[in-house]
């Protein structure tokens, strides 16, 4: 549905000139919001047990779930055709969830995190026309926090599926208490496209869509009746796109 409407307003803002009205010129400030979509895009390396170290779980991977939020950009016009972009949003709230030999666990953590993105983008048509694309590069940060896991992972029998798929024969940890799972921030490329359509001098349609390189690495502890502490990482390359489709104003 939301690639659908891209595609609507795209068709609708080919053809069209907004006559005697100038779209951007340098100086300007334009702010973008919507509804934003992050649909990962992930892949993940096996789950690793490093203390004790046993290894790797082999297919033992993780997945992340698509979420949408309140999305915000404001740009500054720096020339006519070049203009400096930062996104940002409400926090994005994501599910964790085994994947391949881990699909059976089901949810084993939940996540926010909150994108900051900055790109430069260049505008390709003149000030008069109504219908306005541009592309644009840049780096986002991407900031994790309010970690948890479920039931489902604070427990014996997930740990003992863990630990038994990486020494390869049944093994008891005992009794689990205190899981926690941190996820490492995120400092990686964003490529940019979009348009605006405007409807009057200030205000437009807005579409844009974003390609983030996130990657993360995600540590889990845990105390054990008679192993100890035990931990786990596992690396998650999440590598969103995002949509985002709303109002555009200019001032």
């Amino acid at each position: 549905m939301f690639k659908k409407s891209l595609i609507a307003l795209a068709i609708l803002g080919s053809s069209a000139v907004l006559n005697g009205v100038l779209a951007y010129e340098q100086g300007d400030y334009i702010v973008r919001g919507g509804a934003a979509v992050v649909e990962p895009q992930d892949s993940s390396s096996p789950v690793v047990i490093t203390e004790p170290g046993l290894g790797s779980t082999g297919a033992a991977r993780v997945a992340v779930d698509t979420n949408t939020q309140v999305g915000l950009s404001l740009t500054y016009m720096y020339t006519r055709q070049v203009g400096i972009e930062l996104l940002a949003a409400t926090p994005f709230s994501h599910d964790i969830v085994g994947s391949d030999g881990a699909v059976g666990f089901g949810k084993l953590a939940e996540t926010k995190h909150l994108p900051p993105t900055l790109t430069v983008n260049y505008h390709f048509n003149d000030a008069t026309s109504a219908f306005q694309p541009y592309i644009g590069a840049g780096l986002n940060y991407t900031v994790f926090f309010d970690e948890k896991v479920t039931p489902t992972l604070d427990s014996t029998a997930a740990f003992n599926a863990l630990a038994s798929l990486a020494a390869g024969a049944a093994v008891n940890v005992g009794a689990v208490n205190g899981t926690d799972i941190d996820l490492e921030n995120s400092l990686g490329l964003a490529l940019h496209v979009g348009f605006d359509y405007q409807l009057t001098d200030n205000l437009g349609l807005n579409a844009a869509f974003w390609r983030i390189n996130i990657d993360s690495e995600a540590e889990i502890t845990t105390s054990t009746a008679n192993v100890g502490a035990v931990k786990a990482k596992v690396n998650v390359d999440i590598d969103p796109n995002v949509y985002m489709l709303g109002l555009t104003y200019k001032f």
